[in-house]
């Protein structure tokens, strides 16, 4: 499969090409629609993989890319149910060590899925607009 872009910058993944059309879908939408080949221009440089991967949402994607275990997704489930936790908390209440949350946190911030925030005085972490939407579609 490969993806093609329309004169609007549109991308599409590329089902079937004939001589004068292409059948072509959205991967956001999965509709699919002919246009006309003088009107498309390959997408080099775009998978088209990761280009059907956008009928996900986008703070959905960020979760499943960033949380790549069980745990790191039990966390931000954790931050989504409780809100903001301190670090301190973090430390005490779930079988992680220092390390591991620090390395958490910092591939949270990273994909800007959690902010620092102070909790009753000290450093914590909160989820993010976006973590909180990309959680909240994980779970319904």
């Amino acid at each position: 499969m490969r993806t093609v872009r329309d004169a609007d910058g549109h991308t599409y993944l590329l089902v079937k090409e004939s001589t004068e059309s292409s059948l072509v879908r959205d991967p956001e939408t999965g509709a699919e629609t002919h246009l006309p080949n003088d009107e498309l221009e390959s997408a080099g440089g775009t998978d088209p993989l990761e280009a059907a991967a956008r009928a996900v949402p986008e703070p959905t994607r960020r979760v499943l890319t960033v949380a790549r275990t069980e745990r790191a997704l039990g966390l931000l489930c954790e931050l989504r149910e409780r809100g903001a936790l301190p670090v301190r908390t973090v430390l005490a209440e779930y079988d992680l060590c220092e390390s591991d949350v620090h390395g958490l946190f910092t591939e949270f911030r990273a994909a800007g899925l959690v902010a620092e925030a102070e909790v009753y005085g000290e450093r914590g972490y909160e989820l993010t607009d976006a973590g909180e939407a990309g959680v909240d579609a994980l779970r319904d």
